[in-house]
Protein backbone atom coordinates (compact mmCIF):
# COMPACT_ATOMS: atom_id res chain seq x y z
CA UNK A 1 0.00 0.00 0.00
CA UNK A 2 2.47 2.48 0.73
CA UNK A 3 4.37 1.60 -2.59
CA UNK A 4 1.47 2.71 -4.19
CA UNK A 5 0.90 5.95 -2.42
CA UNK A 6 4.65 6.08 -2.42
CA UNK A 7 4.06 5.92 -6.42
CA UNK A 8 0.99 8.28 -6.88
CA UNK A 9 3.09 10.89 -4.85
CA UNK A 10 6.10 10.92 -7.66
CA UNK A 11 3.46 11.41 -10.35
CA UNK A 12 2.38 14.88 -10.72
CA UNK A 13 -0.37 15.31 -12.45
CA UNK A 14 -1.90 12.03 -10.72
CA UNK A 15 -1.21 13.47 -7.42
CA UNK A 16 -2.51 16.57 -8.62
CA UNK A 17 -6.06 15.01 -9.44
CA UNK A 18 -6.22 13.31 -6.17
CA UNK A 19 -5.51 16.50 -4.36
CA UNK A 20 -8.04 18.21 -6.67
CA UNK A 21 -10.65 15.61 -6.32
CA UNK A 22 -9.65 16.10 -2.20
CA UNK A 23 -10.00 19.61 -2.62
CA UNK A 24 -13.83 19.30 -4.22
CA UNK A 25 -14.74 17.13 -1.43
CA UNK A 26 -13.74 19.43 0.83
CA UNK A 27 -16.19 21.95 -0.62
CA UNK A 28 -18.69 19.39 -0.77
CA UNK A 29 -18.53 18.73 3.07
CA UNK A 30 -18.77 22.41 3.86
CA UNK A 31 -21.62 23.31 1.29
CA UNK A 32 -23.61 20.13 3.39
CA UNK A 33 -23.01 21.98 6.67
CA UNK A 34 -23.91 25.48 5.34
CA UNK A 35 -27.93 25.43 6.27
CA UNK A 36 -30.62 27.95 5.00
CA UNK A 37 -32.10 30.39 7.83
CA UNK A 38 -35.90 30.01 8.75
CA UNK A 39 -35.52 26.42 10.25
CA UNK A 40 -35.49 25.13 13.48
CA UNK A 41 -32.49 22.42 13.69
CA UNK A 42 -33.33 21.24 16.78
CA UNK A 43 -36.98 20.59 15.22
CA UNK A 44 -35.80 18.92 12.34
CA UNK A 45 -33.34 16.73 13.75
CA UNK A 46 -36.50 15.14 16.22
CA UNK A 47 -38.58 14.87 13.10
CA UNK A 48 -35.98 12.61 11.31
CA UNK A 49 -35.26 10.40 14.06
CA UNK A 50 -39.17 9.45 14.45
CA UNK A 51 -39.15 9.21 10.77
CA UNK A 52 -37.28 5.45 9.44
CA UNK A 53 -37.28 6.50 5.70
CA UNK A 54 -36.33 9.61 6.08
CA UNK A 55 -33.14 8.83 8.31
CA UNK A 56 -32.29 6.65 5.69
CA UNK A 57 -32.76 9.23 3.11
CA UNK A 58 -30.39 11.29 5.67
CA UNK A 59 -27.50 9.06 5.87
CA UNK A 60 -27.23 8.50 2.37
CA UNK A 61 -26.94 12.32 1.64
CA UNK A 62 -24.19 12.30 4.11
CA UNK A 63 -26.64 14.98 7.02
CA UNK A 64 -27.61 17.24 4.73
CA UNK A 65 -31.25 16.93 4.94
CA UNK A 66 -31.20 17.17 8.40
CA UNK A 67 -28.89 20.06 8.54
CA UNK A 68 -31.18 21.46 6.09
CA UNK A 69 -28.41 23.04 4.30
CA UNK A 70 -28.25 24.69 0.85
CA UNK A 71 -27.51 20.96 -0.73
CA UNK A 72 -30.61 19.38 1.33
CA UNK A 73 -31.65 17.65 -1.76
CA UNK A 74 -28.31 16.43 -2.44
CA UNK A 75 -27.80 14.17 -5.90
CA UNK A 76 -30.96 13.02 -5.79
CA UNK A 77 -32.94 14.59 -8.44
CA UNK A 78 -29.63 13.85 -10.77
CA UNK A 79 -29.65 10.09 -9.94
CA UNK A 80 -33.47 10.35 -10.45
CA UNK A 81 -33.05 12.26 -14.01
CA UNK A 82 -30.72 9.61 -14.83
CA UNK A 83 -32.85 6.83 -14.61
CA UNK A 84 -35.87 8.36 -16.51
CA UNK A 85 -33.61 9.12 -19.30
CA UNK A 86 -32.28 5.58 -19.42
CA UNK A 87 -35.18 3.76 -19.33
CA UNK A 88 -36.28 6.79 -21.96
CA UNK A 89 -33.31 5.06 -23.85
CA UNK A 90 -34.96 1.80 -23.85
CA UNK A 91 -38.37 3.26 -25.52
CA UNK A 92 -37.38 6.49 -27.93
CA UNK A 93 -35.41 6.04 -30.53
CA UNK A 94 -33.81 8.80 -31.23
CA UNK A 95 -32.30 8.68 -27.57
CA UNK A 96 -31.12 4.96 -28.25
CA UNK A 97 -29.14 6.13 -31.92
CA UNK A 98 -27.74 9.02 -29.26
CA UNK A 99 -26.11 6.59 -26.93
CA UNK A 100 -24.95 4.57 -30.42
CA UNK A 101 -22.97 7.77 -31.44
CA UNK A 102 -19.98 7.38 -29.07
CA UNK A 103 -18.35 10.45 -26.87
CA UNK A 104 -20.52 12.87 -29.01
CA UNK A 105 -23.68 11.03 -27.87
CA UNK A 106 -23.26 10.75 -24.54
CA UNK A 107 -22.63 14.66 -23.76
CA UNK A 108 -26.27 15.32 -25.45
CA UNK A 109 -27.73 12.71 -23.19
CA UNK A 110 -25.37 13.75 -20.42
CA UNK A 111 -26.92 17.55 -21.40
CA UNK A 112 -30.35 16.44 -21.55
CA UNK A 113 -29.87 14.51 -17.61
CA UNK A 114 -28.84 18.01 -17.00
CA UNK A 115 -31.60 19.78 -18.16
CA UNK A 116 -34.06 17.56 -16.65
CA UNK A 117 -32.33 17.70 -12.91
CA UNK A 118 -33.34 21.59 -12.88
CA UNK A 119 -37.09 21.04 -12.79
CA UNK A 120 -36.71 17.58 -10.68
CA UNK A 121 -34.58 19.39 -8.36
CA UNK A 122 -37.33 22.54 -7.94
CA UNK A 123 -40.05 19.91 -7.50
CA UNK A 124 -38.12 18.06 -4.61
CA UNK A 125 -37.40 20.91 -3.10
CA UNK A 126 -41.22 22.13 -2.94
CA UNK A 127 -42.03 18.49 -1.99
CA UNK A 128 -39.30 18.04 1.12
CA UNK A 129 -40.69 21.56 2.09
CA UNK A 130 -44.29 20.57 2.14
CA UNK A 131 -43.41 17.60 3.81
CA UNK A 132 -41.44 19.86 6.70
CA UNK A 133 -44.54 21.76 7.08
CA UNK A 134 -46.45 18.99 8.21
CA UNK A 135 -44.31 19.29 11.43
CA UNK A 136 -44.90 21.79 13.52
CA UNK A 137 -42.33 24.24 14.50
CA UNK A 138 -40.18 23.02 12.02
CA UNK A 139 -40.20 25.72 9.62
CA UNK A 140 -39.90 29.20 11.66
CA UNK A 141 -41.27 31.38 8.73
CA UNK A 142 -42.66 30.64 5.03
CA UNK A 143 -44.39 33.22 3.26
CA UNK A 144 -44.36 33.13 -0.34
CA UNK A 145 -41.32 34.92 -1.05
CA UNK A 146 -39.16 33.02 1.44
CA UNK A 147 -40.45 30.03 -0.29
CA UNK A 148 -39.35 30.63 -3.77
CA UNK A 149 -36.07 31.60 -2.06
CA UNK A 150 -35.41 28.79 -0.98
CA UNK A 151 -37.03 25.97 -3.60
CA UNK A 152 -33.92 28.26 -5.55
CA UNK A 153 -31.29 27.54 -2.86
CA UNK A 154 -31.54 23.97 -2.85
CA UNK A 155 -31.92 23.84 -6.34
CA UNK A 156 -29.09 25.12 -6.73
CA UNK A 157 -27.02 23.29 -4.39
CA UNK A 158 -28.31 20.13 -6.21
CA UNK A 159 -26.67 21.98 -9.61
CA UNK A 160 -23.62 22.99 -7.91
CA UNK A 161 -23.00 19.47 -6.65
CA UNK A 162 -23.65 17.73 -9.76
CA UNK A 163 -21.01 19.90 -11.37
CA UNK A 164 -18.73 18.68 -8.19
CA UNK A 165 -19.57 15.17 -9.52
CA UNK A 166 -18.47 16.36 -13.03
CA UNK A 167 -15.51 17.59 -11.62
CA UNK A 168 -14.41 15.27 -10.23
CA UNK A 169 -15.57 12.47 -12.97
CA UNK A 170 -12.34 14.43 -15.06
CA UNK A 171 -10.05 13.69 -12.72
CA UNK A 172 -10.23 10.29 -13.83
CA UNK A 173 -9.84 8.51 -10.35
CA UNK A 174 -13.61 7.26 -10.42
CA UNK A 175 -17.14 8.28 -10.81
CA UNK A 176 -17.88 11.89 -9.61
CA UNK A 177 -21.58 11.00 -8.39
CA UNK A 178 -20.27 7.57 -6.46
CA UNK A 179 -17.62 9.60 -4.98
CA UNK A 180 -19.54 12.19 -3.46
CA UNK A 181 -21.95 10.00 -2.04
CA UNK A 182 -19.11 8.16 -0.97
CA UNK A 183 -17.80 11.03 1.35
CA UNK A 184 -21.28 11.87 2.59
CA UNK A 185 -21.76 8.69 4.48
CA UNK A 186 -17.98 8.17 4.94
CA UNK A 187 -18.64 11.46 6.90
CA UNK A 188 -21.51 10.27 9.62
CA UNK A 189 -19.38 7.36 10.15
CA UNK A 190 -17.61 9.28 13.30
CA UNK A 191 -20.90 10.52 14.74
CA UNK A 192 -22.29 6.94 14.67
CA UNK A 193 -19.34 5.48 16.18
CA UNK A 194 -19.52 8.30 18.92
CA UNK A 195 -23.38 7.83 18.97
CA UNK A 196 -22.87 3.45 20.06
CA UNK A 197 -19.86 4.16 22.17
CA UNK A 198 -21.81 6.62 24.11
CA UNK A 199 -25.34 4.49 24.73
CA UNK A 200 -22.76 1.36 24.55
CA UNK A 201 -24.88 -1.21 26.42
CA UNK A 202 -23.37 -4.65 28.01
CA UNK A 203 -26.61 -6.66 27.25
CA UNK A 204 -26.88 -5.61 23.42
CA UNK A 205 -23.31 -7.12 22.89
CA UNK A 206 -25.10 -8.95 20.54
CA UNK A 207 -26.26 -6.93 18.10
CA UNK A 208 -23.36 -5.44 18.46
CA UNK A 209 -20.96 -8.58 17.91
CA UNK A 210 -24.23 -8.95 14.61
CA UNK A 211 -22.92 -5.46 13.43
CA UNK A 212 -19.62 -6.26 13.27
CA UNK A 213 -19.99 -10.15 11.48
CA UNK A 214 -22.15 -8.32 8.91
CA UNK A 215 -19.59 -5.63 8.33
CA UNK A 216 -17.17 -8.05 7.73
CA UNK A 217 -18.93 -10.33 5.65
CA UNK A 218 -20.15 -6.97 3.51
CA UNK A 219 -16.88 -6.05 2.82
CA UNK A 220 -15.25 -9.69 1.75
CA UNK A 221 -18.53 -10.17 -0.60
CA UNK A 222 -18.33 -6.72 -1.99
CA UNK A 223 -14.42 -7.36 -2.85
CA UNK A 224 -15.10 -11.13 -3.97
CA UNK A 225 -17.78 -9.99 -6.35
CA UNK A 226 -16.30 -6.64 -7.81
CA UNK A 227 -12.68 -8.72 -8.25
CA UNK A 228 -14.38 -12.23 -10.14
CA UNK A 229 -14.60 -12.41 -13.45
CA UNK A 230 -15.22 -14.53 -16.47
CA UNK A 231 -12.17 -14.99 -19.40
CA UNK A 232 -13.16 -15.68 -22.69
CA UNK A 233 -10.52 -16.79 -24.48
CA UNK A 234 -9.63 -15.01 -28.24
CA UNK A 235 -7.30 -15.73 -30.44
CA UNK A 236 -5.81 -13.44 -33.37
CA UNK A 237 -5.27 -14.93 -36.67
CA UNK A 238 -2.09 -14.39 -38.23
CA UNK A 239 -1.53 -11.75 -40.82
CA UNK A 240 1.44 -12.37 -43.73
CA UNK A 241 2.29 -8.93 -44.94
CA UNK A 242 4.99 -8.23 -47.95
CA UNK A 243 8.31 -10.05 -47.53
CA UNK A 244 6.79 -12.84 -45.86
CA UNK A 245 6.63 -11.05 -42.73
CA UNK A 246 3.57 -12.45 -40.11
CA UNK A 247 2.37 -10.56 -37.74
CA UNK A 248 -0.75 -11.63 -35.17
CA UNK A 249 -1.29 -14.91 -33.90
CA UNK A 250 -1.55 -13.85 -30.42
CA UNK A 251 -3.47 -15.74 -28.32
CA UNK A 252 -5.42 -13.79 -25.75
CA UNK A 253 -8.59 -13.17 -23.12
CA UNK A 254 -11.41 -10.98 -22.87
CA UNK A 255 -12.01 -10.75 -19.17
CA UNK A 256 -15.74 -9.87 -18.31
CA UNK A 257 -16.55 -9.42 -14.46
CA UNK A 258 -19.00 -10.65 -12.96
CA UNK A 259 -20.33 -7.57 -11.34
CA UNK A 260 -20.02 -4.76 -14.25
CA UNK A 261 -22.54 -2.45 -12.75
CA UNK A 262 -20.58 -1.57 -9.74
CA UNK A 263 -22.35 0.17 -7.14
CA UNK A 264 -24.93 2.03 -9.60
CA UNK A 265 -27.95 -0.95 -8.76
CA UNK A 266 -26.99 -0.20 -5.54
CA UNK A 267 -27.85 3.91 -6.00
CA UNK A 268 -31.05 3.52 -8.12
CA UNK A 269 -31.82 0.74 -5.97
CA UNK A 270 -32.56 2.82 -3.00
CA UNK A 271 -33.57 6.50 -4.93
CA UNK A 272 -36.99 4.03 -6.05
CA UNK A 273 -37.25 2.28 -2.66
CA UNK A 274 -37.61 5.11 -0.62
CA UNK A 275 -39.89 7.02 -3.67
CA UNK A 276 -43.23 5.92 -2.88
CA UNK A 277 -43.08 6.35 1.22
CA UNK A 278 -41.67 9.82 0.72
CA UNK A 279 -44.49 10.68 -2.03
CA UNK A 280 -47.22 9.02 1.06
CA UNK A 281 -45.88 11.38 3.48
CA UNK A 282 -47.17 14.20 1.51
CA UNK A 283 -50.89 13.19 1.89
CA UNK A 284 -50.89 11.58 5.70
CA UNK A 285 -52.74 15.11 6.52
CA UNK A 286 -55.33 15.38 3.20
CA UNK A 287 -59.14 15.98 3.80
CA UNK A 288 -60.25 12.94 1.46
CA UNK A 289 -60.23 9.86 3.93
CA UNK A 290 -59.33 7.24 1.45
CA UNK A 291 -56.18 9.28 0.21
CA UNK A 292 -55.02 9.46 3.60
CA UNK A 293 -55.68 5.78 4.36
CA UNK A 294 -53.73 4.47 0.94
CA UNK A 295 -51.09 6.96 2.10
CA UNK A 296 -50.15 5.15 5.60
CA UNK A 297 -50.68 2.15 3.76
CA UNK A 298 -47.76 2.65 1.73
CA UNK A 299 -46.39 3.95 4.36
CA UNK A 300 -46.56 1.31 6.57
CA UNK A 301 -45.58 -1.12 3.77
CA UNK A 302 -42.31 0.28 3.29
CA UNK A 303 -41.71 0.28 7.00
CA UNK A 304 -42.50 -3.63 7.17
CA UNK A 305 -38.87 -5.33 6.72
CA UNK A 306 -40.17 -8.35 5.06
CA UNK A 307 -41.81 -6.02 2.28
CA UNK A 308 -39.05 -3.62 2.21
CA UNK A 309 -37.04 -6.44 1.88
CA UNK A 310 -38.45 -7.85 -1.08
CA UNK A 311 -38.47 -4.57 -2.68
CA UNK A 312 -34.92 -3.90 -2.02
CA UNK A 313 -34.03 -6.97 -3.07
CA UNK A 314 -35.97 -6.81 -6.50
CA UNK A 315 -34.79 -3.75 -7.21
CA UNK A 316 -31.10 -4.37 -6.58
CA UNK A 317 -30.96 -7.38 -9.05
CA UNK A 318 -33.39 -5.41 -11.93
CA UNK A 319 -31.05 -2.50 -11.95
CA UNK A 320 -27.93 -4.80 -12.14
CA UNK A 321 -29.56 -6.37 -15.25
CA UNK A 322 -30.44 -2.69 -16.58
CA UNK A 323 -27.23 -1.15 -16.30
CA UNK A 324 -25.02 -4.40 -17.25
CA UNK A 325 -27.06 -4.26 -20.62
CA UNK A 326 -26.23 -0.50 -21.03
CA UNK A 327 -22.85 -0.68 -20.09
CA UNK A 328 -21.57 -3.91 -21.93
CA UNK A 329 -22.02 -4.05 -25.73
CA UNK A 330 -21.66 -7.64 -27.01
CA UNK A 331 -22.10 -6.35 -30.64
CA UNK A 332 -20.20 -3.77 -30.74
CA UNK A 333 -17.01 -5.88 -29.46
CA UNK A 334 -18.22 -8.88 -31.50
CA UNK A 335 -17.63 -5.86 -34.18
CA UNK A 336 -14.29 -4.47 -33.01
CA UNK A 337 -13.00 -8.04 -32.33
CA UNK A 338 -13.77 -9.06 -36.06
CA UNK A 339 -12.40 -5.78 -37.54
CA UNK A 340 -9.24 -6.77 -35.48
CA UNK A 341 -9.03 -10.25 -36.76
CA UNK A 342 -9.69 -11.85 -33.52
CA UNK A 343 -11.98 -14.16 -32.70
CA UNK A 344 -13.46 -16.48 -29.57
CA UNK A 345 -12.25 -20.52 -30.50
CA UNK A 346 -15.06 -22.49 -31.93
CA UNK A 347 -17.06 -18.99 -32.14
CA UNK A 348 -17.91 -17.97 -35.99
CA UNK A 349 -17.10 -13.89 -36.06
CA UNK A 350 -19.85 -11.65 -36.51
CA UNK A 351 -23.61 -12.18 -34.78
CA UNK A 352 -22.64 -15.84 -33.24
CA UNK A 353 -19.91 -14.11 -31.30
CA UNK A 354 -22.23 -11.78 -30.10
CA UNK A 355 -24.72 -13.39 -29.31
CA UNK A 356 -22.29 -15.44 -27.28
CA UNK A 357 -20.63 -12.67 -25.22
CA UNK A 358 -24.63 -12.35 -24.54
CA UNK A 359 -24.94 -15.66 -23.19
CA UNK A 360 -22.17 -15.62 -20.87
CA UNK A 361 -22.58 -11.94 -19.39
CA UNK A 362 -26.40 -13.03 -18.71
CA UNK A 363 -24.99 -16.08 -16.91
CA UNK A 364 -22.53 -14.45 -15.13
CA UNK A 365 -24.02 -11.21 -14.26
CA UNK A 366 -27.37 -13.35 -12.64
CA UNK A 367 -24.48 -14.74 -10.04
CA UNK A 368 -23.58 -11.14 -9.50
CA UNK A 369 -26.88 -9.72 -8.87
CA UNK A 370 -28.46 -12.34 -7.06
CA UNK A 371 -24.76 -11.94 -4.54
CA UNK A 372 -25.49 -7.96 -4.74
CA UNK A 373 -28.60 -8.18 -3.81
CA UNK A 374 -28.19 -10.88 -0.88
CA UNK A 375 -25.41 -8.64 0.21
CA UNK A 376 -27.40 -5.53 0.16
CA UNK A 377 -30.78 -7.35 2.29
CA UNK A 378 -28.40 -9.15 4.78
CA UNK A 379 -28.49 -6.61 7.37
CA UNK A 380 -32.43 -6.94 7.25
CA UNK A 381 -31.93 -11.03 7.30
CA UNK A 382 -29.54 -9.97 10.37
CA UNK A 383 -31.77 -7.80 12.24
CA UNK A 384 -34.52 -10.50 12.34
CA UNK A 385 -32.89 -13.13 14.01
CA UNK A 386 -31.05 -10.53 16.42
CA UNK A 387 -32.88 -7.27 18.13
CA UNK A 388 -31.41 -4.55 17.66
CA UNK A 389 -30.72 -1.18 16.38
CA UNK A 390 -31.68 -0.30 12.81
CA UNK A 391 -28.35 1.00 11.90
CA UNK A 392 -27.86 -2.58 11.40
CA UNK A 393 -29.75 -1.76 7.98
CA UNK A 394 -28.29 1.65 7.13
CA UNK A 395 -24.25 -0.09 7.88
CA UNK A 396 -25.13 -2.72 5.44
CA UNK A 397 -26.12 -0.65 3.03
CA UNK A 398 -23.52 2.67 3.44
CA UNK A 399 -20.54 -0.33 3.08
CA UNK A 400 -21.91 -2.19 0.07
CA UNK A 401 -21.25 1.55 -1.61
CA UNK A 402 -18.22 2.15 0.48
CA UNK A 403 -16.34 -0.85 -0.44
CA UNK A 404 -17.36 -0.92 -3.83
CA UNK A 405 -16.56 3.10 -4.77
CA UNK A 406 -13.10 2.45 -3.07
CA UNK A 407 -12.36 -0.65 -4.95
CA UNK A 408 -13.10 1.36 -8.30
CA UNK A 409 -11.14 4.14 -7.00
CA UNK A 410 -7.94 1.58 -6.53
CA UNK A 411 -8.57 -0.05 -9.56
CA UNK A 412 -8.55 3.90 -11.40
CA UNK A 413 -5.77 4.80 -9.84
CA UNK A 414 -3.66 1.33 -10.56
CA UNK A 415 -4.60 2.10 -14.57
CA UNK A 416 -3.22 5.22 -14.08
CA UNK A 417 -0.02 4.21 -12.72
CA UNK A 418 0.20 1.50 -15.49
CA UNK A 419 -0.38 3.66 -18.24
CA UNK A 420 2.44 5.99 -17.03
CA UNK A 421 5.00 3.05 -16.34
CA UNK A 422 3.87 2.18 -20.37
CA UNK A 423 4.83 5.15 -21.55
CA UNK A 424 7.53 5.60 -19.52
CA UNK A 425 9.04 2.46 -21.33
CA UNK A 426 8.29 3.70 -24.24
Amino acid sequence: MWSKISQVWKQPDLRNSILKVLGLLLVARVLAHIPIPGVDLDKLRQFFQSNQMLGMMNVFSGGTMQNFSVATLGLGPFITASIILQLLGMIVPQLDELSKEGEQGQQKINQYTRLLTVPLALFSAYGMIALLRQSSGVLTDMSAFRLAVTMLTMSAGTIFMMWLGELITEAKVGNGISILIFAGIVSRMPSLVSQVSTTFDVAQITTYVAYLVIAVLTVAGVVIISEAQRNIPVTYAKIVRGAGTAGGGVNTHLPLRVNMAGVIPIIFAISIVMFPPMVAQFFTHAKTAWVVGAAKWVIAAFQNQTYYGIAYFVLVFAFTYFYTSIVFKPAQIAENLQKQGGYVPGIRPGKPTADYLTFVANRITLAGAVAISLIAVLPLIIQHFVTGSRNLVIGGSSLLIVVSVALEIVRQVDSQLTMREYEDVK
